[in-house]
């Protein structure tokens, strides 16, 4: 009988965390605007913009972990990004054989736009919420990032290294 309840309890707490974060993340795109949402680009590629936006500097290997894709398929949107004049190649003054990825001057400035501008549209939401509620969010988010840890550690316990 525990293993009944347990998954039931299971099922319903990943239809709950599956569509509360799907819907954030849709809700906050709605009014705040997505970020590179230009004609041409696919989702992957703009997730990928967002990335690079956050963290200059990084190599294809490094974004692809972050992103849980294949190197490989990180280089083939790097590649078209390039030639979309978004993303600048570099490589790495320590060690030549690998890329530094950063956006271009003009791509960086609408990264950082729209990060404040999906800050600043989230901050004012959170202000409603009452100190307990907030606390709460902490605690979620502690365990969401648990959660996402221990996925992380499967993935390359079964050379998930996509």
């Amino acid at each position: 009988m525990p293993e009944s309840r347990d998954a039931e309890d299971h099922a319903e707490l990943l239809t709950l965390l599956f569509g509360s974060m799907g819907r954030l993340r849709r809700q906050v795109g709605r009014l705040a605007g997505r970020s590179f949402d230009e004609p041409g680009l696919s989702g992957a590629q703009s997730e990928f913009l967002r990335l690079i936006g956050r963290r200059p500097g990084m190599s294809v290997k490094e974004a692809a972990a972050e992103l849980g894709s294949a190197a490989n398929s990180v280089s083939t949107l790097v590649t078209g990004l390039v030639g979309a004049g978004l993303v600048v190649r570099e490589p790495d003054p320590h060690d030549r054989r690998t890329m530094r990825l950063s956006l271009t001057p003009d791509a960086q400035r609408i990264a950082d736009a729209t990060r404040r501008h999906r800050h600043a549209v989230v901050a004012d939401a959170l202000d409603e919420l009452t100190e307990t509620e907030r606390a709460q969010l902490r605690n979620g988010l502690a365990a969401m990032t648990r959660l996402t840890d221990l996925l992380h550690e499967r993935e390359h316990s079964r050379g998930g290294d996509r």
